[in-house]
């Protein structure tokens, strides 16, 4: 094959694996197809954990076992090599006879980790890697970041005016964007494996943290940072199918039981001089297999978290509308006095979104 031949069906496959974004957690996203004389013959992509990878649905597509003798496999993710909640895909594209797999990028599981690029060659199967390797680390970011650095990816999504107000100075905040935008954010909450905000927002708001769209997703965990446990066991989120969790710093017991018995898991974690470690609360949540955050929440918790470098993306839905100088602002940043403080990033993105504009941009 050509190097526009390969890239050509690695774009296949991406697209493919793009189609596990909203179920696969947390599992990563991977696409794979078979080709033989230049045709395409399977294909597959990962569904949902604990169901066949991507490989696997691909040779089960074919029309029959001995179709994949010397066909070559492009995969978005090195094929792994140990058993898991599934045998070890490796082992089947060597029994299926495959003559060459071509792998976007290698695998960042410490269990695999090379190993299953290696176990292809040690069978005799001719192996190519990095073919459209940024694209696919892309769709994978989350787990990249869970496997390389323990901590999840954190995406902050925030609704502004145009001078830049999340809601007014009563606090008064429904609707600042349009119903397209209210409709994307839900997007966003789908393709995420959790959702993050704090206790005021609940106090405020009591949201249920849902991702309601017309399209199969797993719904992420709800997760609220409470440091002196002040949610109300009546809070929407403890009656919701699905888990909800509360993460605290406080040693109130009492507390811990009720809202255990409403329905919320309660785990307590390190303080940072009486406030939740933030490092500590993401190191959490990659031990819950919690590939990408979504953070919806306040000026404080926003502040927070970026300044603590814990914000990797920031989607931003600007309304073309007007809400004063006593409105409230987007990030609480009590430490910048001065210019040289002031906090730079970088565009990803413009895009309009109903009347609105989402803008998207990452911390330099």
């Amino acid at each position: 094959m050509s190097q526009q031949q390969d890239i050509f069906f690695m774009a296949k496959a991406l697209q493919l694996a793009e189609r596990g974004r909203y179920t696969c957690s947390p599992n990563p996203r991977v696409g794979c197809i078979l080709v033989k004389d230049g045709t395409i013959i399977g294909e597959g992509w990962h569904v949902r954990s604990g169901g066949d990878h991507a490989e696997i649905a691909a040779l089960k597509s074919l029309h029959s076992e001995n179709q994949a003798q010397g066909a070559t496999a492009y995969v978005t993710l090195e094929p792994c090599n140990h058993y898991g909640r599934t045998p070890p895909c490796a082992d089947a594209l060597v029994k299926a006879g495959i003559s060459r797999v071509v792998a976007a990028m290698p695998d960042p599981n410490p269990l695999v980790a090379g190993q299953g690029l290696a176990k292809l060659q040690a069978a005799g199967i001719e192996v190519s890697v990095n073919v459209l390797a940024d694209d696919a680390h892309i769709l994978n970011r989350g787990f990249v970041m869970r496997m390389t650095e323990n901590r999840p990816f954190v995406r902050s999504k925030l609704a502004m005016s145009l001078d830049g107000r999340t809601a007014m100075a009563s606090g008064e905040s429904q609707w600042i964007t349009s119903p397209q935008a209210r409709a994307d954010v839900h997007r966003l909450r789908a393709e995420s494996s959790a959702i993050l905000t704090g206790v005021n927002t609940v106090l405020a708001d009591n949201p249920s943290l849902t991702a309601r769209v017309s399209f199969p997703v797993k719904q992420p965990l709800r997760v609220i940072l409470d440091s002196q446990l002040q949610t109300p066991p009546t809070a929407h989120m403890a009656a919701l199918p699905g888990r909800s969790l509360i993460l605290t710093c406080s040693e109130n017991a009492d507390k811990q039981q009720r809202l255990q018995q409403a329905g919320f898991e309660v785990y307590r974690l390190p303080d940072d001089n009486g406030r939740l470690s933030l490092p500590d609360v993401m190191r959490f949540l990659a031990g819950q297999q919690v590939n990408e955050v979504l953070l919806e929440a306040g000026a404080v918790l926003n502040g927070a978290l970026l300044a603590a470098k814990l914000i990797d993306e920031l989607v931003v839905y600007m309304s073309p509308s007007l809400m004063g100088h006593q409105g409230r602002s987007l990030f609480y940043l009590p430490e910048m006095l001065a210019m040289a403080d002031k906090q730079a990033l970088v565009w990803q993105d413009v895009r309009q979104v109903g009347a609105d504009l989402r803008l998207t941009l990452r911390p330099a």
